[in-house]
């Protein structure tokens, strides 16, 4: 006989089309009518919180008097808790970012009880290969999700191991259907049989025991309080089927059982049976932008001098830290970093992560000025302390800047050498901005802010201090040149703004580096959707502004351009570039490393459109290798199911779009290149030769959610 698992739960997103605030009624709401039902009903055993934790956070802000309640019901196995602390997307959030919200989770889950340790992500819009690696690191075994699955991974069974080329593993119960199969049963005979005529055959076509999982629950849905009338209607309609409210802890007892499971490894972005939004990677890119910036501030400047610091005898702020992860894992539910949301809720997203990124600085500011100050020296004078937080001695040309009353100052080390330096720019500030006190007691005389720059070998996970003594006056040391040279690169600008790069290693040349291509965009927030039969727009033929200058150390660029755009699809259509995007590049070459260092201002004024920028790299490619959470991922250039997704009738078009973490690379036996990135995550491999890396720098579109788009078939939002 067939075993039917209802599992009565929630899917709660924090904030969609709504806000944190306009679901935190509902929430209010909602949790009291299941503490009520688990309290008083013996009969009715579990409900299941949507494994996050910032539910509970939510709740007791305007409930803390509950939480004796909610502790009961846990510890009674009851109230099923944990063990994210939100539901965090996998695709663009970083490797210590997923690791937090496990961590967090799990320590907030078990001030109440013992977590659900199973890493339950429902809705993620595709999932990571480093999974199974995450959750074994936390003793998790065991996973349930939805999107990206279809049988050429390697099997049609919706139980089956996934595994890391490490060896970690876990056990997989796939919800084919989805979360919410068992939204609303209907008592009615007609129309729950209508349903479930429907997911049957999906659900035992691809079981591998005689157990079924029927979630009982939606986004925001409240608890089904006639679901015992239901359950007893279902069985009357399929006497050869049990149904019993159940949870995903027993269902994965019985699937244990099985000894013949498939084993799969990589990632799941197949949008075959549902999309997973292949092009999410850069909607809303100031808020993608920001997440990456922040991330990597707090992982590899923060952590690492808080460590640091610690082992100076300083206190290591747990709780201060832990509030600037919760503050970036709000953002880190899947809808949020998509940024498939309403307006008002991409405010609050921008706002929260203005709010980390401000805790952050001041934290390593913080920091920063503990170490230095204690710092034990003979010298009565103004510091200037350089950081290392790799575990690897390094060489860096450092651009700093240095604030001082001197109107001319050397740099002396421990040993009381002189240390060679450049000045970069120098100008007058006011001394109140410096501090109130100074010109509190009438001293009005100005500091001076010098940008400098100066080439040091750094310790590893460690620092080096010079001391700033007063000296004669020095000027400005960069030249205007026409053309760069360095150690490695010869670096030329052409008219339209695009560099030509001669790699000295490799006796080749590299032109139309950062071209930009232009194409309209008659998507949504969850897919690009490329305007048919346009032709793309270039910046081949703009005429640019350019700035060189280079002085002992590095080569600065600036480049400066607008690009004539159509102002909307509706232009685009007529041929017409009545708008722009104003192109601010600036390209900075270190003298001694095989690196060109790139920063891009936009300034967008049209709408419906994405922009990319052209990296070429000579290699013809069948494959690129970007990174993911603590590995990386090889991928085909082109995705062999575009031959078959439309006989087969796919969800979405599986465009080779694809996201990274901090690279994407291609190689050959003679060189590889590779782009790093601190801002976008999104890139794909395109030209005839498939040998150039395309980054997104943004997508403008003015849909939340659109139907019948040219790469999708379903016209719905999930």
């Amino acid at each position: 006989m067939k075993q039917v698992h209802v599992v009565p739960h929630m899917h709660w997103d924090r904030e969609w089309y709504f806000s944190t605030e306009e679901s935190r009624i509902l929430l209010v709401n909602n949790m009291e009518e299941i503490m009520e039902r688990l309290e008083n009903d013996p009969d009715y055993p579990y409900y299941v919180l949507d494994g996050q934790t910032s539910i509970l956070e939510d709740y007791f802000a305007v409930k803390p008097e509950a939480k004796e309640r909610v502790r009961n019901l846990v510890q009674a196995g009851k109230l099923i808790i944990g063990p994210w602390y939100t539901q965090t997307d996998e695709m663009v959030v970083g490797s210590e970012s997923i690791v937090r919200n496990l961590l967090y989770g799990i320590k907030d889950s078990k001030e109440f009880g013992q977590p659900m340790m199973i890493g339950y992500l429902p809705d993620s819009f595709g999932q990571s290969a480093q999974m199974p690696h995450i959750l074994n690191g936390f003793d998790i075994k065991y996973t349930i999700f939805w999107r990206g699955t279809s049988e050429r991974h390697g099997t049609d069974k919706t139980e089956f191991y996934w595994q890391t080329e490490d060896g970690s593993r876990v056990l997989v119960q796939l919800l084919p259907l989805g979360y919410a199969i068992g939204k609303y049963l209907p008592q009615e005979e007609d129309a729950l049989k209508e349903r479930m005529e429907k997911y049957f055959p999906v659900l035992e076509r691809g079981t591998t025991t005689d157990h079924l999982v029927l979630p009982n629950g939606h986004d925001q849905m409240p608890i089904q309080k006639d679901i015992f009338e239901v359950m007893k209607r279902l069985k009357e309609l399929y006497p050869d089927r049990e149904f019993f409210l159940s949870n995903y802890e027993k269902v994965f007892e019985e699937v244990e059982k099985q000894d013949d499971l498939a084993v799969l490894e990589g990632e799941f972005l197949d949008g075959k049976y549902m999309r997973v939004h292949r092009s999410i990677y850069s909607t809303r890119m100031d808020i993608k932008a920001a997440n990456a910036r922040v991330e990597n501030k707090l992982t590899n400047v923060l952590e690492p001098l808080a460590s640091m610091a610690y082992d100076l005898g300083f206190e290591y702020h747990h709780g201060l830290i832990e509030l600037i992860w919760k503050e970036m894992m709000k953002n880190h539910a899947h809808d949020s970093i998509g940024c498939c949301c309403s307006d008002k809720v991409h405010r609050e997203i921008a706002g929260r992560l203005f709010l980390a990124e401000e805790k952050t600085d001041q934290l390593i500011d913080f920091y920063k000025r503990k170490i230095v100050d204690a710092i034990e020296t003979k010298e009565d004078s103004d510091r200037l302390t350089l950081f290392n937080f790799l575990p690897y001695q390094r060489e860096e040309v450092v651009t700093t800047e240095l604030i001082t009353k001197y109107k001319g100052f050397t740099l002396v080390d421990a040993g009381g050498e002189e240390v060679d330096y450049e000045i970069l720019h120098a100008e007058e500030i006011d001394p109140g901005l410096i501090d109130r006190q100074i010109v509190h007691y009438g001293n009005y005389d100005p500091f001076i802010k010098y940008e400098i720059q100066l080439k040091e070998t750094l310790p590893p996970m460690g620092y080096t201090t010079f001391f700033v003594k007063e000296a004669e006056e020095k000027t400005a040391g960069s030249q205007s040149v026409n053309s760069v040279e360095t150690d490695y690169y010869q670096v030329d600008v052409n008219e339209n703004g695009t560099l030509k790069i001669y790699d000295k290693q490799l006796d080749q040349s590299f032109d139309q580096v950062l071209l930009l291509e232009n194409g309209g965009d008659d998507g949504d927030e969850y897919d690009y959707s490329p305007l048919e039969g346009e032709e793309l727009i270039y910046s081949d033929k703009v005429k640019a502004s350019v700035s060189m200058k280079q002085n002992s150390y590095a080569a600065h660029i600036d480049i400066s351009y607008s690009l004539r755009v159509p102002a909307h699809l509706e232009a685009r259509k007529a041929g017409k570039h009545n708008s722009k995007v104003n192109v601010h590049f600036k390209v900075n070459v270190d003298h001694h490393k095989p690196l060109i260092k790139v920063e891009c201002e936009l300034h967008n004024e049209a709408k419906d459109h994405r922009l990319r920028a052209y990296i070429p790299t000579g290699l013809s490619a069948s494959f690129s290798i970007a990174d993911n959470q603590f590995g990386h991922v090889k991928r085909k250039v082109v995705d062999s199911a575009m031959d078959v997704w439309e006989e087969e009738k796919w969800s979405e078009r599986p465009d080779a779009i694809y996201p990274m973490l901090s690279y994407v690379g291609l190689s050959s036996e003679d060189y590889g290149l590779s782009v790093f990135t601190n801002s976008t995550r999104e890139y794909e491999i395109v030209g005839d030769e498939f040998d150039t890396i395309a980054i997104t720098l943004f997508r403008s579109v003015g849909y939340l959610g659109k139907a019948d788009m040219l790469k999708t078939w379903t016209s719905i939002r999930n």
